[in-house]
């Protein structure tokens, strides 16, 4: 769509100007003038009393969609090694794929992994796109990008998945430039609209304020990264059987820009929430960084993972790998134990889907309570104690 002023129309009112919530219009003289910054709401059409201003349908250059079909999931691999984000999207893609009525596929890189595509084959894959390369082992913008777009451009996946990890958010971007697509990033939510078989993409927005549902009704592949933790994973099944289509890769001296010379691995312990069954956070009502040791001891009594809200993190209480929420991470565990934690909007984002929820916290009034299945109203330092005394029994 796209606004336009009629010259002969406008008498210079200036209506149109403030209405616009983008101030994308501005006076030339008498006449009225868009700029670039329109993102033709129309606003300025609804106000205009002499009807000057029209709205109309702009020209769309699109591929042939029909020719587009299956969905693919990029399975990330580190170390020879399945990331979770890529066998939850295999149990995602299969709810994908059999409402559209086409096969699961995955696209796997790296060098000797042919055990890979076995076992991705297992957890639901009716056929895996295998690229094995020495440049692929580790890696890199250019090399992956290469392959995944020009296996892209030969079978034509009508959707393309990947993880929102460090990998993916950089893959993502860039093949969606070359295809010439869209791409949403971040998503907590897919499903198909049963009118015409677009994916809706749901994405938390406006600092997680609102949820907000994404289509790409022009361009294909429609593309998502979707944040770990969020979907179910994928049963295995090794009875399964499935095609490996094998990949042409061939790198001509300046395909790859990079070369990674060592890979440093933090000597610092890893926070694995996204896989915790388990965990037990803490807040800004803990007070300050001794608050934590706490709920270390909790945490270690039930076996679980120290998680914490950005508050504490934004402290300096605690490490920003054990945030969760929406600039942390997405957990999904059996138990989530929420201590001192008010229930900002973000921080529920990212664990209201929890098995259960068990929220501590001295307000009878904070909104964690109304996600929690169980509310405990006191003091922390009170009834954690009395808590693992509890077990202890």
């Amino acid at each position: 769509m796209a606004v336009n002023i009629i010259d002969e129309k406008c008498k210079g009112c200036q209506k149109c100007l403030k209405a616009c919530p983008f101030n994308a219009i501005t006076m030339e003289g008498k006449l009225a003038v868009i700029g670039p910054s329109c993102t033709s709401c129309g606003a300025c059409v609804d106000v205009c009393p002499f009807a000057a201003i029209e709205k109309t349908d702009e020209a769309v250059h699109t591929p042939n969609i029909s020719s587009f079909h299956n969905v693919w999931v990029f399975a990330e691999q580190r170390d020879g090694k399945l990331m979770g984000v890529s066998i939850e999207l295999l149990g995602e893609g299969r709810k994908l794929a059999s409402e559209i009525g086409c096969e699961l596929c995955a696209i796997l890189c790296g060098e000797n992994i042919d055990e890979l595509a076995k076992e991705l084959i297992a957890y639901g894959a009716d056929k895996v796109y295998y690229a094995n390369s020495p440049e692929l082992k580790t890696y890199t913008t250019d090399g992956y990008t290469k392959v995944i777009y020009e296996a892209i451009n030969k079978y034509k996946p009508e959707i393309v998945l990947l993880g929102a990890t460090h990998i993916g958010r950089d893959l993502g971007p860039c093949l969606a430039v070359k295809c010439g697509t869209g791409l949403t990033a971040d998503c907590t939510k897919l499903e198909i609209d049963p009118e015409d078989r677009k994916i809706k993409q749901t994405r938390p927005a406006f600092g997680g304020n609102l949820m907000a549902t994404i289509v790409c009704p022009h361009h294909r592949p429609q593309m998502s990264t979707v944040r770990p933790g969020v979907m179910e994973k994928a049963v295995r099944d090794d009875s399964r059987k499935g095609e490996v289509i094998p990949l042409k890769t061939v790198f001509k001296a300046g395909d790859i820009r990079t070369e990674v010379l060592e890979i440093v691995k933090s000597t610092k312990e890893i926070v694995s929430l996204t896989d915790a069954e388990i965990i037990v956070s803490g807040g800004a009502g803990l007070g300050s960084a001794e608050g934590f040791k706490l709920i270390e001891a909790l945490a270690k009594k039930l076996g679980a993972t120290v998680g914490a809200s950005r508050a504490a993190v934004d402290a300096g209480w605690i490490e920003h790998s054990h945030q969760v929420g929406q600039t942390g991470t997405t957990v999904k565990p059996k138990l989530y134990i929420a201590c001192g934690i008010s229930g900002a909007i973000q921080h529920l984002a990212g664990m209201q889907n929890s098995g259960y929820i068990v929220a501590i916290n001295k307000n009878e009034n904070a909104p964690i309570f109304e996600v929690a299945d169980y509310g405990i109203v006191g003091d922390l330092y009170k009834v954690i104690p009395a808590l693992m005394d509890a077990l202890d029994q």
